[in-house]
């Protein structure tokens, strides 16, 4: 199946006191590019969410949230170094009394100085903390493939529609490059009976005109490969998979053919077939940019 590389999901586990949300959210990237933000306390389990998400996203800008919330009394433990309070205390008396001003110093004056007030956390039992962390990042995964695969079906329906009108347009160049050829010859003919009048001309120097004209306007090989890159991208897109590179460079070979088809042809309803189908194959390119 075809992914969009765009895509959200979210995901709960609960580890003691401890509830682990995980968020997912990626935009189109060209490459495969992780942030992963957590709480410090918990960024020993930064390698293994890469892992776990990098096993099922092959391409985009993906960030991962991972928020804690702590259900009932706290595990945190406010700790007062009294011995360093009275230190600062009387430099506090003793600056005072140098200097011959007031000290308006009270209790709450301690919390803005470094070290006197610290917080300590509980223990983290790590093995417990990774399974609820994994558990809540893979119920996010599940969520985030949801949205990108019912995005990729929409993806594909629209890139087979371009693909179609592309292959409906090579046909027409098919069906109206012979006719170039003979549009060509009866122009000489005319131009040469209007020239001699009545008087013979050289069969022979007008066939090999013809000939020439004939295999410089010849677009068949070009053509060719246009319906066997059209078939290869609708192959990929049947087939699935991370498939967004390889279509990307497709796309670069079908552009090549039309712009020689283009340049070749010498016609009028030609380039005008030739100006639609690079706009369709311009539609294409920017689709591509969303498919993984």
């Amino acid at each position: 199946m075809i992914k969009s590389m765009t895509g959200y999901g979210s995901g709960k586990a609960e580890a003691g006191t401890k509830t682990f949300t995980v968020e997912i959210k990626s935009v189109n990237s060209r490459y495969s590019d992780f942030s992963i933000k957590m709480p410090r306390i918990y960024t020993f389990m930064e390698d293994a969410i890469r892992k776990t998400a990098s096993a099922r996203i092959n391409r985009g800008k993906v960030d991962i949230y991972v928020n804690v919330e702590t259900n009932g009394e706290d595990d945190s433990v406010v700790k007062v170094n009294t011995a360093l309070a009275r230190e600062y205390l009387a430099g506090l008396k003793a600056l005072s009394e140098e200097l011959e001003v007031t000290s308006n110093a009270t209790a709450e004056t301690f919390l803005r100085i470094p070290d006197v007030f610290t917080v300590d956390k509980a223990d983290v039992d790590e093995e417990i903390i990774s399974k609820a962390i994994i558990s809540a990042l893979s119920e996010a995964l599940d969520g985030f493939d949801t949205m990108r695969i019912a995005e990729g079906e929409k993806l594909v329906c629209d890139l087979k529609e371009h693909l179609s009108f592309i292959a409906n347009a090579t046909a027409e160049v098919e069906k109206r490059s012979p006719e170039i050829v003979t549009e060509y010859r009866q122009r000489i003919e005319e131009r040469m009976r209007d020239i001699l009048g009545s008087a013979t001309y050289d069969e022979t120097r007008l066939l090999t005109e013809v000939a020439i004209f004939s295999d410089k306007v010849n677009v068949n090989e070009e053509t060719v490969r246009l319906r066997s890159h059209v078939d290869q991208f609708t192959k990929m897109l049947d087939e699935g998979g991370s498939v967004g590179r390889k279509i990307d460079f497709l796309i670069q070979e079908m552009n090549r053919e039309i712009n020689t088809i283009g340049s070749k042809s010498n016609d009028l309803d030609i380039a005008r077939i030739v100006i639609d189908v690079k706009a369709e194959i311009e539609k294409l390119r920017e689709q591509i940019q969303n498919v993984e």
